[in-house]
């Protein structure tokens, strides 16, 4: 399938790594011109900094002339019970960093993006918004009270923004992974990778390139009457928990 995406000028964020690097190539395998923004690789900025985004924004504009695509993709973890109790003490709380910090990057930074490129979108005529969510933002998680808020938040901002940019043509939805496995991933315990994998139906994990696929086909004309949608790649997971 032509998907259309040649010489398309697409920002992925958080591209160095990961699903972000394996979008960038997907992108980049249909002929688009891709631009990474990281804290590591590419060009470097800092998605939770406004001026540092608006600046990146305005760079690429300037070089290619317009932005087609944004990948919201750019996140982290820091993992921990809200409050752990241990031999029926208080042992340990989720600390005030650990919050901010997964807010800042997997929820602000979204805003901080959009809220730069879309004015540039307006102008050219549409566009496409694509966020980062995940199956824990639709239905929780053990230990992850700040990445499952900032992943329910992200569709919260998709079907904002759906309603709010449609009539301009720019189309925006979320994907929302299941286990993949990224290298950060399969540096973990073997026992706990088996365990991701015996709860996914499909009886093991997803590949970084299969976010990536689900990216390539929302951005592109195959996909041009789909909106405000959360597109859940998970290898069936959601049905097994």
């Amino acid at each position: 399938m032509d998907l259309n995406l040649k010489d398309k000028v697409v920002i992925v964020t958080g591209g160095a790594a990961g699903i972000g690097r394996a979008t960038a190539e997907r992108f980049e395998s249909e002929g688009a011109r891709v631009v990474v923004w990281d804290v590591t690789g590419g060009v470097r900025v800092d998605v939770t900094n406004r001026e540092a985004v608006e600046a990146a924004t305005n760079d690429v504009v300037a070089q290619h002339g317009r932005i087609d695509v944004l990948v919201n993709n750019a996140g982290i973890t820091r993992d921990a019970q809200l409050v752990k109790v241990k031999d029926g003490e208080i042992a340990s709380t989720m600390d005030d960093a650990a919050f901010d910090a997964v807010i800042n990057v997997n929820l602000r930074a979204v805003f901080v993006c959009t809220r730069a490129v879309v004015p540039h979108m307006i102008k050219n005529g549409g566009g496409v918004i694509l966020n980062a969510s995940s199956i824990v933002g639709l239905y929780g998680n053990f230990g992850q009270t700040n990445y499952a808020a900032t992943k329910a938040g992200v569709i919260s901002f998709t079907k904002t923004w759906a309603r709010e940019l449609g009539k301009y043509n720019i189309r925006v939805n979320a994907v929302a992974p299941g286990f993949i496995a990224t290298d950060m991933v399969k540096a973990m315990p073997q026992k706990v990778v088996d365990t991701m994998a015996q709860h996914t139906p499909l009886g093991r994990m997803g590949d970084p390139v299969d976010i990536a696929n689900a990216y390539a086909w929302l951005a592109s004309d195959a996909a041009k009457f789909v909106h405000g949608a959360v597109l859940s790649v998970d290898g069936g997971l959601v049905m097994g928990t």
